[in-house]
């Protein structure tokens, strides 16, 4: 197994600047950012099976209430990254509103960037 810190950093950074503040904030622009264009979702949310394109997750995004609007509270957390060459995978925790998502990301490295490919949820 090839784990580089300096990719695992990156990949952490990638979650914090982007994915995390593009969940808080509702701001598209970031989540497009650390996104691959053709990444699916997949998992359960309150039991029900979750399923979306990236774009219907972008559009759900752009058109709710976001935390920071509402002033809720909101909490992205890195459980682990774990790397080998150009994939990655991402365990993370985000608490917001009435939801507790566990959560796995896929990563590859593209063109020297860590992009999402991939996400599993679960809600807890």
């Amino acid at each position: 197994m090839n784990t580089d810190k300096q990719d695992s950093n990156a990949i952490s950074k990638a979650l914090e600047e982007f994915y995390f503040k593009g969940i808080y904030e509702g701001n598209v622009e970031a989540l497009q950012e650390v996104f691959h264009p053709g990444t699916l979702l997949f998992g359960d949310v309150k039991g029900q099976p979750y399923a979306k394109t990236l774009d219907v997750y972008l559009d759900g995004v752009k058109n709710r209430q976001s935390p920071k609007e509402s002033g809720t509270p909101f909490n992205g957390t890195i459980n682990s990254v774990e790397v080998i060459n150009s994939i990655a995978i991402a365990r993370v925790h985000v608490k917001m509103y009435a939801f507790n998502y566990d959560e796995f990301l896929s990563l590859h490295k593209i063109d020297n960037r860590w992009l999402i490919v991939n996400k599993m949820i679960t809600d807890k």
